[in-house]
């Protein structure tokens, strides 16, 4: 059963606000089970990173994508009713884009991303939530 706390942090990071969701997960982390802690923290970590990419801090992005993506590697397929791999490929493609970009332009890259789709092909990370038979 997935928690509200969970599932609103879900809905936060969907909505790129990734301040906010940090603060939502962040209480969940502490208290998970020690076989949990890993996952929540990579979660966290990639929605860090994402908002340190919003405040063009280009180097925070791509060392805090890089852990998340280190970290949610051990819980694919799927982990708490989420599709991690999906989660996993979309973080390891925008770190890819952001090490191919030049950091001095990571203003403009910030502004591509907020204003891109799911369907662009750079875009921020969602999380998709499996559905529950």
């Amino acid at each position: 059963m997935t928690s509200e706390a969970f599932l609103q942090g879900i809905e936060q990071f969907n909505q790129r606000e990734f301040y906010a969701c940090h603060d939502t997960l962040e209480a969940i982390w502490i208290e998970a089970a020690e076989s949990d802690k890993r996952f929540y923290q990579g979660i966290l970590q990639v929605a860090v990173a994402c908002y340190h990419l919003t405040n063009h801090n280009w180097r925070g992005a791509v060392i805090l994508l890089g852990e998340g993506v280190r970290r949610l590697r051990d819980y694919q397929p799927d982990h708490e009713t989420i599709n991690v791999t999906q989660l996993l490929e979309e973080s390891q493609a925008l770190l890819k884009y952001l090490q191919q970009s030049d950091p001095h332009r990571v203003a403009e890259v910030a502004q591509t991303l907020q204003e891109s789709s799911d369907n662009s092909p750079h875009h921020f990370p969602r999380i998709v939530k499996l559905v529950e038979s």
